[in-house]
């Protein structure tokens, strides 16, 4: 095969190959030249003529290698550091590196991909260091989709990847920098020594959300959803989303006339949310997510919630509602919920269409610089997992920030994909207003204690463009008198939405009401009948096709319904009426003891049909997910959805009970707290299997104790049910309670096909969930009260017929918080030979209910009862089946021993 001069054999045969699938007509030199290629069978005949492509050809490839590396690395050379100097070279993108000099700047070359077909390598290097190596750098080359490449390209190579503001534009962003240093100013002066997290040095951030709200109406956003940590969440409250001066005034002042509902929360954690004109016509909805101080912890909990607005808005509800999530450049690096958060965008049950990651970075975290704080090179890096643009901006070029806003904003709307934008900045104080920076970084806050505000600089910049100085004055006291006059203004304690208005007609105050959600025998049979009857064609496995013939026979019979039977009921009832019922969780579709199958899978085929779904009302929904594997951000983001769908039956369900520790923020922070502290009710339900069955400690215990601790002022409600029937009701009442609570609903595992944990048909048509159950069999004349809760009973009653002991009665506590005094009284009343009261559980002392119930076992009965079981124990559970048998043999016999 014959060459010309240094091109290689292997370089013609590749750029031949781009030739052919080209798009567009290369210049007729060069399809000349590859002609001639084809006609030698893949070999070059001849040198071309005169005329044809002589020196070009032999720097083309040099040409395109320059190109790719710019648009892939061109950001190590961007200009986005306010504190540091700029780079001027990197030996990557010398020209060396692609084998050009200056000498070849003023050749023409031919590009693929460009903007020109024909162009000069000195116009090349313009345009990429005019769009990839000024105030604003992108990585997006990763991605893997060449369409979405390409998208960014056509979007920012032509323009230098800028936007040319208009003058009303330029003023518009020149006032919002205004807000929100003049903003953190008069705090400053005002309340003296009061920590607010400024966002000095960040106030960048108002015109990029600035920019968010006044796009939307273009794009058909009627809604958005914000999660933010502390720092900056004032200004947000004051300049987005409009929350009264006067109110953020009163707050610092500690007024209490504002109404906190509770304990209420600091003001730089609170939420809120308002509807506003965002443009001529167009109302959009803001709400700011409550967040404590967990930082990133509100993460999952804003996706839950706009995925759960989403699904009200209906088909398209993922491009009518933005979620939008600001981060600290610490805190998106160094915590693992971002890394969660970020990996549900794309699943099935958790998509969201794509959200806006604003990450605020101060180049310091409380005291730590980023040597320390991340082992990467940007904040960013481990967005770069999802294959989704990240754009780095100088925080102090506020219309390279507001341009990157509407991109990021049109690409998150074109592909319903997640975009990352980094404004790359400083804090100007220390951590908060009364800590001093210059202990630990004295020649990091020597530069920035000299650098004057944003948006002097910015009106520097429009007055050397011409701008009238007595505007821009004019301007600034205007902000300035607003700020004085809302000091003396009286706050509005009405001001902030709340809840949406599906909420509108839920009370907030718990009621020990009794709920009736008993279901026709009828309809419940028919319900079974159609859970029951599979697609034509469709196989499932033997096993799974026994089990639903078995379930539809035991309603048929009104007996023996067991628990995965009573469970798929509850769930078909409420279908049945119009209901959403929601569960997610680590195998939930089968379940983890193999006793749901909400899933069916064809044995051939492995076609899915998830029977539920079938009888389901008009406008009724059954999702049903296998989560990923977290506890963390998925119990987050059902918390968030289950705030925002009030109506819905929302469930997550912990492969083991005790794995939910690895949420426990979300459990204190949001379920446990939210109410008492931002004034949000919820309605999420926690399936934690819960049981002692020798499987070691990690497999027993989904530590009861821990979610009674958390028990105050009827925040939770906490339940241990022993029969199918008990959870058929208890899933119907929660929906249909005039309150939401949270629900901590510890359920079995031996339980589920223990021969005498069933119920009839006539338990589920009748009655209501019951916080107490009596003794069925014993009513009268016993002398021993054993009082437990949940899978226990079945081993004390099991003893009790073996010794044929009449003379003890059981009693179980179905509801653990709050506790129904009143019903535990009546029905150790009914025992009035009973001489001998004893608390048996299988947990060890220091854990499970006992502590939580001493009080009230003290109350109903008159005095302390009697404690069986485990001693206090480190671990909730021995590692040794034998040694567990043991332990709970010695628990049954204490129960019934004598003193």
């Amino acid at each position: 095969m014959v060459s010309l001069g240094n091109l290689s054999p292997q370089w013609i045969e590749e750029q031949y190959r781009l030739w052919r699938q080209a798009p567009d007509p290369l210049p007729a030199d060069w399809q000349a030249f590859f002609a001639g290629y084809e006609l030698g069978g893949g070999a070059l005949a001849a040198v071309p003529a005169e005329g044809g492509p002589s020196a070009a050809p032999l720097k083309q490839s040099g040409v395109q290698s320059l190109i790719y590396r710019y648009r892939d690395i061109g950001h190590l050379l961007a200009c986005t550091d306010p504190l540091s100097p700029c780079a001027l070279s990197h030996p990557l993108l010398d020209l060396a590196a692609f084998d050009l000099t200056e000498a070849d700047l003023d050749t023409l070359v031919h590009t693929r991909r460009f903007m020109k077909q024909s162009t000069t390598l000195r116009e090349i290097l313009e345009v990429m260091r005019d769009t990839y190596c000024h105030a604003i750098g992108v990585e997006f080359m990763h991605i893997q989709e060449p369409a979405e490449r390409q998208w960014l390209i056509d979007r920012m190579e032509p323009v230098g990847n800028r936007t040319r503001f208009s003058r009303d534009e330029q003023l518009r962003i020149l006032r919002r920098l205004q807000e929100a240093t003049l903003f953190e100013e008069f705090l400053h002066r005002r309340f003296i020594g009061q920590k607010r997290f400024s966002l000095e040095g960040g106030e960048a951030l108002i015109v990029l959300l600035d920019q968010l709200v006044g796009s939307a109406a273009g794009h058909g956003i009627s809604a958005m959803v914000l999660g933010m940590a502390h720092r900056g969440r004032l200004n947000v409250l004051a300049n987005i989303l409009g929350k009264p001066l006067a109110n953020i005034f009163a707050e610092f002042a500690d007024n209490r006339e504002l109404g906190i509902v509770g304990e209420g929360d600091v003001k730089y954690h609170k939420g809120f949310s308002v509807d506003l004109e965002a443009a001529p016509g167009h109302r959009l909805h803001l709400a700011l997510a409550f967040n404590p101080s967990h930082l990133e912890a509100v993460d999952p909990v804003v996706e839950g919630t706009s995925r759960a607005r989403q699904d009200r808005l209906g088909t398209d509800g993922r491009k009518r509602l933005l979620p939008v999530l600001i981060h600290g450049d610490a805190a998106f690096a160094g915590q693992g919920i971002v890394a969660e958060t970020f990996n549900l965008s794309q699943l099935e049950g958790y998509g969201t269409g794509g959200t806006l990651h604003v990450v605020i970075n101060n180049q310091i975290g409380f005291t730590t610089l980023p040597a320390d704080a991340r082992s990467t090179r940007y904040a960013t890096d481990m967005a770069r997992m999802l294959m989704i643009p990240v754009f780095h901006v100088h925080g102090e070029d506020p219309e390279a920030v507001a341009h990157v806003a509407r991109l990021a904003l049109d690409y998150r709307q074109a592909f319903g994909r997640d975009v990352v934008v980094e404004i790359i900045c400083y804090r100007r104080h220390g951590h908060n207003e009364g800590d001093e920076p210059f202990f630990t970084q004295p020649l990091m806050y020597e530069r920035i204690k000299g650098r004057p505000p944003a948006y002097r600089l910015y009106a520097d910049q429009l007055i050397a463009a011409g701008e009238e100085t007595a505007t821009i004055d004019a301007m600034e006291q205007e902000v300035k008198a607003r700020l004085e006059s809302a000091l003396q203004e009286e706050p509005d304690p009405t001001a902030d939405l709340g809840h949406e208005g599906a909420w509108h007609e839920i009370r907030r105050d718990y009621a020990p009401v009794e709920v009736a959600t008993g279901v026709p025998r009828q309809t419940l049979a028919s319900l079974a009948d159609r859970l029951a009857t599979l697609p034509d064609g469709f196989t499932p496995h033997p096993k799974v096709a026994a089990l639903l013939d078995r379930r539809r026979e035991m309603v048929q019979a009104g007996t023996g319904l067991d628990w995965g039977s009573a469970e798929a009921l509850g769930y078909a009832t409420l279908l049945n009426e119009g209901g959403v019922v929601r569960l997610s969780g680590q195998d939930s579709r089968r379940g983890t003891f193999n006793h749901r199958h909400a899933v069916l899978h064809d044995l051939h085929t492995d076609a899915r049909h998830i029977p539920l779904a079938g009888v389901a009302k008009a406008g009724a929904t059954f999702q049903v997910f296998d989560s990923m594997l977290s506890e963390n951000a998925v119990l987050g983001f059902e918390y968030g959805y289950a705030v925002s769908f009030p109506d819905s039956l929302v469930i997550w369900e912990a492969q083991f009970g005790d794995f939910a520790n690895g949420a426990q923020v979300i459990i204190d922070q949001f379920i446990a707290g939210g109410e008492s502290k931002w004034d949000r009710s919820c309605g999420l339900v926690l399936f934690l299997p819960h049981g002692y069955e020798g499987q070691g400690a990690e497999h027993s215990s989904a530590r009861i104790e821990r979610y009674l601790q958390l028990c105050a002022e009827d925040n939770l409600l906490v339940v241990y049910p022993s029969t199918p029937a008990q959870l058929f009701h208890l899933l119907r009442r929660q929906v249909k309670l005039p309150f939401r609570k949270p629900l901590v609903v510890f359920t079995p595992k031996s339980l589920l096909r223990h021969p005498a944990c069933v119920s009839d048909l006539a338990d589920l048509s009748d009655g209501s969930f019951r916080e107490v159950l009596p003794d069925p069999e014993i009513r009268e004349g016993a002398t021993t009260l054993l009082i437990c809760s949940g899978k226990i009973y079945y081993e004390l009653l099991e003893q009790r017929e073996a010794l044929a002991r009449r003379d003890v009665a059981i009693i179980r506590v179905e509801q653990l918080y709050p506790v129904r005094t009143d019903l535990l009284r009546k029905a150790v009343a009914t025992f009035p030979d009973a001489v001998e009261w004893r608390w048996v559980q299988e947990e060890p002392a220091n854990m499970g209910a006992w502590e939580h119930l001493r009080p009230y076992l003290t109350e109903a009965i008159g005095h302390e009862p009697r404690y069986v079981g485990r001693p206090p124990a480190a671990a909730p559970a021995v590692g040794s089946h034998r040694l567990h048998a043991e332990e709970q043999k010695r628990i049954i016999e204490a129960a019934f021993g004598a003193l």
